[in-house]
């Protein structure tokens, strides 16, 4: 994970001397876009006969001083964007229209397609351009621009203003964003004022570039962060969604994290994180909720698995459900007889709250309804280990839980950040024994997909009844013996059917 310094050591370079740090950079760098593939540069080729400039810029001209060669490619022109999809059109096997309005035009050249490229490549090119908001709008106005070091100006960040002039490779650094890159600092090209009025959510970015490289927030630019938070209310809640989750399932989340609260961001986009700070009363008797949420996602990412696992990282759900299980203790927050303090029905109360706010965030349907319900089941395994559970608790664990079981497991499990070493020994222990109990019942009852004994149809057969309330209460009723019994097979369910009906009927 890079966190570059003065003496390199994010990049893996080992010196003391910055201006060798620097040159290392380069030599990392030429040698990544030595490899960037012979398709880009012919387009560089195509731009240029037909008398425009083509630069690569942004993230992939970052990360090859990383040493890293992104698979997607973004390009900046002084083309129009008419112009731009003219020469596309005859570069690519496929160009269309990304926006437009915004200069953006995509194209791609597939292994064995018509230009007989070799290797899977996706641009999109972007005519030289300046956007800021207007104060009373949600949206930024484009105006396109005429030169490359006009268009660098109006990034976000000097490492991401670095641009490499194609056909011939030539660097273009006019922020001298390669000494930010070597430093690990996140500086706008510009006054970070003009910079953050331009484009409020650029200082969302500032916290996930934090969390993805690890790098440090200028000072100047945190700062303005901190003095304009209030302006990313303009930004639309679908870019701000975006910006979180893409901070969320980077690779350190907690850096960003704090930076969103520690600026006063985090009290515009998600006001509930910041409000987890309860203050401690005089004699500790309860932790701070905010890092331990942190903390219990930081454990909850660590649980994550490869791509083969139950829940293969970066997995979104998961670590919203770690940030966000407890959002509901301030609003149940109890301070009891005796100096205790209690916090009754949080995950309930936290549940509705969760839910409110991805739907504000504009999160799509399924994923408010998972978060929320791991919001709600994640205090359910407590009690566990003192009292145990009967197979029905434990079936009615599975079947609630349902498709999130898994997520439920980790959660669950990283929700120990006790600091009390018998404490954490028994709960794991306690909840090995719970995820055995499931894995044996699975065994034998196929707990993914339980049903009661009979279906609907030979329940109307039996009761001599048509569709109506009454299946589907004994439908129920037949699903609730199950979950408290097991499988009790075809004879033995229809004799407790007919006995549940005749008192029903009798009633």
């Amino acid at each position: 994970m890079p966190s570059l310094d003065p003496t390199g050591a994010a990049t893996g370079v080992s010196t003391t001397d910055p201006s060798a740090a620097l040159a290392a950079l380069r030599r990392r760098a030429l040698g990544v876009l030595a490899g960037l593939s012979g398709d880009a540069i012919e387009l560089g080729e195509l731009f240029r006969a037909a008398g425009h400039e083509l630069a690569l810029v942004g993230g992939p001209v970052r990360d090859a001083f990383l040493g890293r060669l992104s698979a997607d490619l973004d390009f900046t022109t002084s083309a129009t964007p008419d112009e731009t999809e003219a020469i596309l059109a005859r570069w690519g096997d496929a160009h269309w229209d990304i926006g437009r309005e915004f200069g953006t035009i995509g194209a791609r050249r597939m292994p064995g397609g018509r230009r007989g490229s070799t290797r899977d490549v996706l641009v999109e090119v972007t005519t030289y351009r300046t956007d800021a908001y207007d104060p009373s709008s949600r949206k930024p106005e484009v105006v396109f621009g005429d030169s490359l070091e006009g268009d660098l100006s109006r990034r976000d960040f000097t490492v991401n203003a670095m641009a490499v002039r194609l056909p011939d490779l030539t660097f273009v650094d006019p922020f001298d964003g390669l000494a930010d890159l070597a430093r690990g600092v996140l500086r706008t090209p510009v006054d970070p004022r003009q910079s953050f009025d331009d484009d409020p959510l650029r200082m969302m970015r500032a916290a996930r570039f934090a969390a993805q490289l690890g790098f440090e927030v200028d000072p100047a630019a945190r700062t303005a962060a901190t003095y304009m938070a209030e302006r990313i209310a303009i930004v639309s809640a679908e870019r701000v969604r975006d910006e979180l989750s893409k901070l969320l399932v980077s690779a350190q989340p907690r850096v960003g994290l704090e930076v969103l609260v520690e600026t006063g961001l985090a009290d515009h986009v998600l006001p509930e994180l910041p409000a987890l700070r309860l203050e401690i009363d005089e004699h500790h008797r309860h932790k701070d909720v905010y890092e331990h949420s942190l903390t219990v996602l930081d454990k909850a990412i660590a649980l994550e698995t490869g791509p083969d696992g139950a829940v293969p990282g970066p997995d979104l759900v998961l670590r919203l459900a770690a940030l966000l299980h407890d959002i509901g203790k301030p609003r149940t927050r109890r301070f009891e007889q005796g100096g205790g303090v209690s916090f009754h029905h949080h995950e309930v109360v936290g549940a509705k709250m969760v839910a409110k706010r991805l739907k504000e965030l504009r999160f799509d349907k399924a994923t408010v309804q998972a978060v929320a319900r791991l919001t709600e089941l994640h205090l359910r395994f407590h009690g566990y280990g003192e009292g145990g559970w009967t197979d029905s608790a434990v079936r009615r664990y599975v079947t609630d839980a349902g498709p999130l079981l898994e997520r439920l497991h980790r959660l669950t499990r990283s929700d120990c950040t006790t600091r009390n070493q018998r404490k954490a020994a028994r709960l794991s222990a306690a909840y090995d024994d719970l995820e055995q109990r499931i894995a044996t019942l699975r065994e034998q009852e196929e707990l993914a997909s339980i049903r009661p004994d009979l279906d609907g149809t030979q329940i109307m057969e039996i009761l001599g009844i048509g569709p109506g309330r009454d299946v589907g209460a004994a439908y129920q009723h037949l699903l609730e013996l199950r979950m408290d019994r097991g499988p009790l097979g075809e004879d033995a369910a229809r004799a407790e059917l007919l006995a549940w009906w005749e008192a029903r009927t009798a009633g």
